[in-house]
């Protein structure tokens, strides 16, 4: 008999996407799981890292995990109780460093939908829309997806509805828009690794697989071509005390699982 594993996937994804964050920098987190994974590196490897809510709560020293971004719990101890209005001005003045992001579909530039499947006019699915990640994926300088479920099904040749932009059709195209240079997606966290643009085709590229996984499925559960590097790292599982920190934040497992 094996025992119950000391991990689950949620535990996992929000202390890999938790790494990327450095301490120093600023963060705009949306309810649930970002949340989680901004407190985590708030209270491990990064103190000094300003979280911002999208309801206007600026530099919060968050107790407890808030049920939602304008829960009274993001303006504790907070730099500024600001507004919508702000913090999108503020992320679009180039103010905010990371961002965090799901899709129900991405293509091969990190462009993003949560509109709509099929047909605009008679569409198999209605999906929740762009709420602020339309402005997150536009204007943060470093945008990570966490994508749960890695499929064909959700990586795709091509999108029915672009709602955020990734690097559109490739090199240079975000700034042929009008959208900042040296902004984009950063990282890309799926069930089965990490992934990051390739410098020069801005397509998608492996850089790490979960423990466990392998390149097979990562080739099997996508309809593009990504690019596999001859290096390929593994990421790390977490620590004990990642863990317990994730459970001090998260008590009832809402985010994160019992």
């Amino acid at each position: 008999m094996t025992g119950q594993p000391r991990y689950n996937l949620t535990e996992l994804l929000a202390c890999v996407a938790a790494g990327f964050i450095e301490d120093g920098r600023s963060a705009f987190v949306g309810t649930g799981f970002p949340v989680v994974v901004g407190m985590l590196a708030q209270r491990t490897h990064a103190p000094g890292l300003l979280i911002i809510f999208e309801a206007g709560g600026i530099g919060p020293r968050v107790p407890a995990l808030p049920i939602s971004v304008g829960d009274s719990r993001t303006y504790y101890k907070a730099s500024g109780a600001s507004s919508l209005h702000e913090v999108m001005s503020a992320s679009q003045a180039g103010y905010v460093d990371y961002g965090f992001l799901g899709g129900a579909a991405m293509d091969c530039y990190g462009n993003i939908n949560t509109t709509v499947i099929g047909d605009w006019a008679h569409p198999k699915a209605r999906l929740p829309g762009s709420g602020g990640a339309n402005d997150v994926g536009s204007f943060v300088w470093r945008a990570i997806y966490v994508l749960r479920q890695q499929s064909k099904r959700t990586f795709v040749n091509k999108l029915d509805f672009i709602t955020t932009p990734g690097y559109l059709t490739g090199p240079g195209a975000r700034e042929r828009a009008g959208l900042p240079a040296d902004t984009g997606p950063y990282r890309v966290i799926t069930q089965l690794g990490v992934y990051g643009f390739d410098d020069d085709t801005k397509r998608l590229k492996l850089l790490a697989l979960h423990p466990g996984a392998t390149v097979d499925q990562v080739r099997e559960a996508s309809e593009f071509e990504i690019i596999i590097p001859e290096q390929i790292g593994v990421t790390a599982e977490p620590t004990d005390e990642q863990l317990r920190i994730l459970h001090e934040i998260d008590p009832r497992g809402m985010v994160i699982g019992k």
